[in-house]
Formats: structure tokens, sequence, C-alpha cells
């Protein structure tokens, strides 16, 4: 009896939390769900039930396909480059004798500065002619190319925009794991004579798989929904070339105000996260062993 009133207070205890969880999170995707089954134009007709045509029609729309693709490639390969830098810089903070801490959290600096102020940031370095870059670049006899006015051009910047902000996170949480590592276990290995690559992806990498797979997993969700840097950067643009899941539902919803089309695109986006998640866990989980 004791028990079950003790369990009734830890859940008067978590009452507040679930009610802001319920609100926050839970009503408004929800209401997306709903909404994603109408035809619904802010400011118009009432919302009319077509049940999943928004699905098909989107499924069958090139331009949803194109930025699916964008978004792909945007997420693979920032945060694959994301990774070995933060590895790298990680590994070689953890190599130093002294100074490691200090050095690891003020290579954090750029995550803390607010997307859109780092965003303003980087389009002040990438811009055309009277750029940052641009400027070393031409002062060096070098003749810049089009940063955000080349289709290949904008997404390698955007690429690069997005692992300046983020590789100190995965720096900084990879230095951590190395820092908790048994340090016997380096010790092991190097006096079997393992150093260099081998002393990386035989006993490093291994040791930190939980880690890694977190900072992957945390990283790719946050990729699928990058929003803010490549609308201040390249609008989508030129074009569509650099349209994501993202800024296309950004432009259904308050720029054609098709609502209940967003809403779906939103949808559609949350279950994309999903099967890259569980991608991503078969991946580095694809034997029972748990190896690489």
């Amino acid at each position: 009896m004791s028990i079950r009133k003790s369990e009734r207070a830890y859940l008067l205890f978590l009452l507040p939390s679930a009610l802001v969880v319920a609100v926050v999170l839970l009503f408004p995707l929800g209401y997306a769900v709903y909404l994603s089954f109408f035809r619904y134009f802010m400011g118009g007709e009432n919302p009319a039930f077509i049940g999943l045509d928004n699905y098909t029609s989107l499924l069958s729309d090139s331009r949803t396909l194109w930025a699916l693709l964008n978004t792909l490639v945007i997420v693979v390969a920032s945060v694959a480059l994301q990774f070995v830098v933060g590895f790298a810089v990680a590994y070689g903070l953890f190599r130093l004798a002294r100074g490691g801490g200090v050095a690891a959290t003020l290579n954090f600096i750029p995550h803390i500065v607010t997307p859109v102020v780092g965003a303003l940031f980087m389009k002040w370095m990438f811009a055309g002619r009277w750029g940052l870059i641009d400027g070393l670049l031409t002062s060096v006899g070098i003749t810049p190319p089009n940063w955000l006015g080349d289709p290949a051009w904008a997404t390698a910047t955007i690429i690069l925009a997005d692992t300046w902000r983020f590789a100190p996170f995965m720096t900084l949480v990879l230095y951590a794991g190395l820092q908790a590592m048994d340090q016997s276990i380096l010790e092991a290995a190097a006096v079997d004579g393992a150093g260099g690559w081998a002393l990386i992806s035989r006993v490093i990498v291994p040791a930190l798989k939980p880690i890694i797979l977190f900072v992957l997993a945390i990283r790719t969700m946050d990729a699928v929904r990058y929003f803010d840097i490549i609308y201040v950067l390249t609008g989508g643009g030129p074009g569509t070339a650099t349209e994501t899941l993202t800024t296309y539902t950004y432009v259904l919803g308050f720029r054609a105000l098709e609502v209940g089309k967003a809403s779906a695109l939103g949808v559609l986006t949350l279950a994309l996260i999903l099967l890259m998640m569980t991608g991503l866990v078969s991946w580095i989980y694809r034997r029972e062993r748990g190896d690489f």
C-alpha cells in the first residue's frame, strides 16, 4: 500500500512537466497531423477534409522530391564533416598535456552565438565582391567563385556554415568522452604497439560508440530541420537549389498560405527523421556484437 502511495506522489511530481509537454509539444503535433488531412488556406474558406490528398500531392511533386534530395545531401555532408572535424579537434585537445579543457571551452563559442547572428556574419564573409573571403582571395590574385549565387557553391557554403556552428558541439561531447575513457585501455594498447590509426579505429572509436551514436543522432535530427542559416544565407536559392524540406514547408505555410499541405510536409519530415534514426541505429549496431 505504501508503494502505491509513493508511486502516486511521483506521478504528482511528474504532472507539471507532463502538462507542459502536452501543451507545448503534443498538442501542436496532433493539430498539425489533423490539419494535414484538410485543404486549408490561411484566411480563406473553412477547412475541407480531403483525406490523404495532401500527402499524395506532395509525394508526386517534383519540388518536394528536390527538397528531399537537398535535405539529404546537406544533412549527410554536414554531419559527416562535423564529426570528422569534431573528432580530430577533440583528439588533438585530448593529447595536449595542458590547456585542453580551456581550449575546448573556447572552441564552443560559435555554438553559443545566436543562429541568425551567426548566419548574418557568414553571409558577410561569403558575400560576392565585397565579402571578407572574396577580398582575401582577390588580394592574392585568386578569382573567387560565386559563393551564394552558384547552386553547387551555395550548397557547399551552407554545409561549411553549419559545420562552423555545430562542429564545436561535436568537439566538446567527444572530448568529454575521451576524458572519461579508462586510460588503462590506452596504456595497454600502447604497450601492445598500437598507435596512430590503429589506436583510434580499434580502441578509441569502439570505446566511444555510445557517445558517437548520441552526437550523430542529435545532429542528424537537428540538421533535418535546419532552417535559420539557410533562410538567411540563400533563402533556398538560387531558385530552389538549396531549398530543403523545412524551407519548402515555410514557403507553403507562410507564402502560399497552404496550411494543410504545409502540415502534411511537416509530418512527412518527422517520418523522415524517425526513419533516419532507425537506419542510423541499425547501421551502428548492425550485428548483435555491436561492431561498426
